[in-house]
């Protein structure tokens, strides 16, 4: 008697990398969905945007300790600056870091929700964002509330960063997680594009693909050239290149030399 064939195994999904198709987000694919829709928003706007803003006003080091002190000052001499700070960066950073790191260290959901990145990407992201989740914690610990103020001292900017930078250890984790940054960013923008529809199909993702990386590279090159700016270009920088003139002192006023045209007995008149 003949006996039935065992059913087939159902077909492993595939792994399509960057050439595969990848899905639009859609409604419908469970509770997270609203969440995985704002962080993959949210790393672009307002992260990425203040990413690109930080990286092109770091940029100004290269022109000397003065020109980036003079950035700074006008960065926080913005309106309701401190608002916006809290608002566009902080709040949006650590939402889109801490649920990042849920969702790397719940890798088996990841893969349900990410079928289509290929194992390598899939992992450099995560670490990438890891790296860059630390860096920024203690980056904006150390420059932003510990030590010197930087708001109220624009023209210490400089030299503070220079201190820090002195150490070989952070200039090592500078340099590492300035190409982690831009990498996760990178790479970001690829996801968001193709998972939100923006580049359907394999020609259109891997053209876009050349974009982000230029992009991306571009990005790691400038900050990297701050790095080296602040390290090699203008070593001994001052401590404060814009002091601020101490209360209650006025300066002198300016000498005027007489004229040779003027009579002192007879003001106004010409001899």
């Amino acid at each position: 008697m003949a006996t039935a064939a065992p059913p087939a195994p159902p077909a492993a999904p595939q792994n399509h990398g960057l050439k595969g198709g990848v899905q639009p987000l859609r409604a419908g694919q469970g509770n997270s969905f609203l969440w995985h829709k704002l962080h993959s928003l949210s790393g672009i706007v307002p992260i990425g945007a203040f990413l690109v803003e930080h990286i092109i006003s770091n940029f100004e080091t290269l022109n000397g300790p003065l020109a980036y002190a003079q950035q700074v000052k006008f960065l926080n001499s913005l309106p309701l600056v401190r608002v916006l700070e809290w608002a566009f960066i902080f709040i949006p950073l650590a939402f889109h870091a801490l649920y990042g790191l849920f969702i790397a260290f719940r890798g088996r959901v990841s893969v349900n929700v990410y079928p289509w990145a290929s194992n390598w990407m899939y992992v450099s992201q995560r670490i990438t964002g890891i790296i860059a989740f630390l860096y920024i914690v203690q980056h904006v610990w150390r420059q932003r509330f510990s030590g010197i103020s930087l708001p109220e001292n624009p023209g210490a900017a400089f030299h503070k960063v220079q201190v820090e930078l002195s150490n070989p250890w952070m200039l090592a984790i500078y340099v590492i997680a300035m190409i982690a940054t831009t990498w996760h960013f990178a790479y970001g923008i690829w996801l968001f594009a193709a998972k939100w529809g923006i580049t359907p199909g394999e020609k259109a993702r891997k053209r876009f693909g050349y974009v982000c990386t230029a992009f991306g590279l571009a990005l790691c090159l400038m900050g990297l050239a701050s790095i080296y700016a602040v390290v090699w270009k203008y070593p001994n920088a001052p401590a404060n290149v814009m002091p601020a003139q101490p209360a209650g002192i006025d300066l002198p006023a300016p000498t005027v030399p007489p004229s040779n045209f003027t009579n002192p007995s007879q003001p106004g008149q010409i001899q």
